[in-house]
């Protein structure tokens, strides 16, 4: 049996590379890729080490198993070694012109021995011709891609029969020259392929061609240092030809009639399980598969990036041309009588992988949650790297992938984040603007108590005199005089009042109120034009609320007034209480002149006014903003005094917690 009879892991995450994008999960033809807090992890017991996320991952944050320094110590160790070269090689060094400088600067390295892999394509090729002309109609699937092999064990298992009961090239190589050098040579494969790394236990050590490159820039070794070479023997014939598409048809010197239908070729992620699906299925009666998980191993991800597909093949058929032309037939000949003797069968054993499809119910649920309620919403765009929407919840239920990954659905979070941190911005500003308001205040309470205890004794003093001398008075020019003088020390006491009314940390006795009744009562409480109308809208299933009712009386009594002089060509004043879980609203609106954006921010600054000498002090907004403030609340304000914006007018909105703690 020539499989490896230990897993290993063969592809690993650079984690802190790894930039999201889920290409590498696109790419796994088994979807060995699991999606955790965003980070992309291989399941090392799904991987088939085909290497399709290392080829394209452009971070670089897949990374295969290095064996560059256990070869360097085998090297080291004295035992007997030989190196194997895939027949790929040509494709891999294109800047070398002659093949003996390669095999001369391996040889470099320390090995005993340099050999072509070429050789047990040509073995395996005579194996494969047998049982193509042995066939009775059982379809036959080439055994030389160990990540078609894999693929086949543990995600098609039903077809493990149908596998070429054929080891592959490189360990019918190795079964050669262990045969004729012995059995403790030390094999050393190098090529294309990171799942040979797990193929056989027939060889010592599987290196990639990217690895032997990194071994000849670590030990200085250059073409122009070295001397040519040939390849030790055996030597390949049309064996080297393998790693092309169609390359083992031609080995076996089967043609490849297209009217027959009995042989399909497949390379490639989608291909090769395209095919499989369809043998599967029994929609291909063929009588064999040639099938290869890269696009022909001069493409396999052990060969340097970069390369282009259809150079690499000329190279390729460069060199097999040349070769045959100096192919020494009667030796070649002599070497594969020889390999005659050796035991060329494989087997494989079916290791089911496959995870359990969870019920359609749980699929639906998984879909719900990223918000596609129906076929109509999966946009199957791919972005997550599943090929449609339900196979991306089957992946979530699977434990594989996040929603997350789900593009639309990721913006439409980002939406909803942007949203909410819009709205947090708004509140900031707002709680800023609040407490510079407050600040404010504090500081103009502090000045307004001290201004109006100086003034409140001389101005009893004025008032008093002014009334007796009033008393006193017959001649009618002096009473006038008088009057005026009452009148407006009246005034200023009025003022006064108010700036100690302002300034006073008055206690709030909160007592159980029916609002609707409460608002009802504070528009009875004030003057009403003719011109104006009153519309109460009541949106409450509770309408009691817990304040001071004089103090909120107050507030809502000089807002209702200021809302009638904001129309002095009548108009609409709107009352409308409303209620949200643990508060109530009371919108005050009126359709007036509204008031300019530029003395919104003076709107609650004591002593501003816009009223007329002598018809306001500039105290009630900062009054009905301290007393709503008193009572846990907030108070805002809509206004548009521009026409050309829709309609004028202002609106006052008052916030009261129901039952402030």
């Amino acid at each position: 049996m020539a499989h490896n009879t230990q897993h290993k892991q063969l592809v690993f995450t650079v984690k802190d590379l790894c930039r999201v994008c889920f290409t590498c999960v696109r790419e796994c033809p088994v979807k060995a890729i699991r999606i955790v807090n965003g980070q992309a992890e291989v399941i090392s017991e799904r991987c088939i080490g085909c290497g399709n996320c290392v080829k394209v991952c452009r971070q670089e944050a897949k990374v295969y198993l290095k064996q560059n320094e256990e070869v360097l110590e085998l090297l080291q160790s004295g035992k007997r070694t030989a190196a194997c070269l895939a027949p790929s090689f040509p494709a891999e060094f294109t800047e070398i012109e002659d093949y003996r400088i390669l095999v001369s600067m391996v040889k470099t390295l320390g090995f005993d021995l340099v050999t072509e892999v070429g050789f047990g394509a040509d073995m395996a090729a005579v194996a494969y011709r047998e049982l193509y002309e042995k066939n009775e109609g059982k379809g036959i699937i080439t055994s030389d891609c160990p990540a078609i092999v894999f693929y086949i064990e543990h995600y098609q298992p039903e077809l493990v029969s149908n596998l070429a009961p054929v080891v592959s090239p490189m360990v019918a190589a190795s079964r050669f020259l262990k045969q004729k050098h012995g059995d403790d040579l030390q094999i050393v494969f190098v090529g294309p392929c990171i799942a040979k790394k797990a193929e056989s236990d027939d060889v010592h050590y599987a290196i990639t061609f990217s690895e032997l490159r990194g071994l000849f820039e670590q030990k200085g070794i250059r073409q122009e240092n070295v001397e040519p070479r040939e390849f030790d023997p055996p030597h390949a014939a049309k064996g080297s030809v393998f790693p092309i598409s169609h390359g083992l048809l031609q080995n076996m010197d089967v043609e490849h009639d297209l009217t027959k239908g009995d042989v399909i070729v497949a390379e490639g992620r989608v291909n090769f399980k395209d095919a499989i699906t369809e043998f599967a299925l029994g929609k291909l009666q063929v009588r064999h598969l040639e099938l290869l998980c890269c696009e022909g191993c001069i493409m396999g991800p052990g060969m340097s990036k970069n390369g282009n597909k259809y150079e690499r093949r000329s190279c390729i058929a460069k060199y097999v041309a040349q070769k045959m032309e100096h192919l020494d037939a009667e030796q070649w000949q002599n070497d594969m009588a020889e390999a005659q003797t050796i035991d060329l069968s494989n087997s494989f054993s079916p290791m089911d992988r496959r995870l359990q499809k969870p019920s359609s119910e749980r699929i639906a649920e998984v879909l719900f949650s990223m918000g596609k309620n129906d076929a109509s919403d999966y946009l199957d765009c791919g972005a997550c790297g599943y090929d449609s929407c339900v196979e991306h919840a089957i992946a979530i239920v699977q434990g594989l992938a996040e929603n997350e990954m789900c593009l639309p659905f990721a913006i439409e979070k980002l939406h909803q984040s942007v949203e909410k941190l819009n709205l947090s911005n708004l509140e900031l500003a707002t709680a800023r603007e609040a407490l510079k308001q407050s600040e404010k205040l504090a500081h103009m309470g502090q000045l307004s108590a001290g201004i109006a205890h100086e003034l409140n004794n001389p101005l009893g003093v004025i008032t008093m005199y002014s009334n007796l001398l009033l008393d006193e008075t017959k001649d009618t020019t002096a009473r006038g005089d008088l009057e005026l003088i009452v009148e407006q020390a009246d005034r200023c006491r009025k003022i006064v009042g108010g700036l100690l009314n302002f300034a006073r940390k008055n206690q709030v006795r909160h007592v159980e109120t029916n609002l609707e009744k409460f608002a009802t009562r504070s528009i009875q409480s004030i003057v009403l034009p003719e011109n104006i109308t009153v519309d109460m809208k009541v949106e409450m299933n509770d309408p009691f609320v817990y304040i001071d009712s004089d103090q909120m009386m107050q507030v809502l009594t000089n807002l209702e007034k200021n809302a009638v002089e904001a129309m002095p060509e009548g108009g609409v004043l709107t009352i409308e209480l409303k209620e949200k879980r643990d508060e109530v609203e009371i919108h005050i609106k009126d359709n007036g002149t509204g008031i300019s954006e530029e003395n919104m921010e003076k709107i609650f600054t004591p002593f501003f006014t816009t009223k007329e000498l002598g018809k306001g002090t500039g105290l009630g907004l900062p009054l009905c903003y301290g007393i709503v403030k008193m009572h846990q609340g907030k108070i805002n304000i809509v206004s548009n005094s521009m026409p050309e914006n829709g309609p004028t007018g202002t609106s006052f909105i008052i916030t009261l917690p129901r039952n402030p703690a």
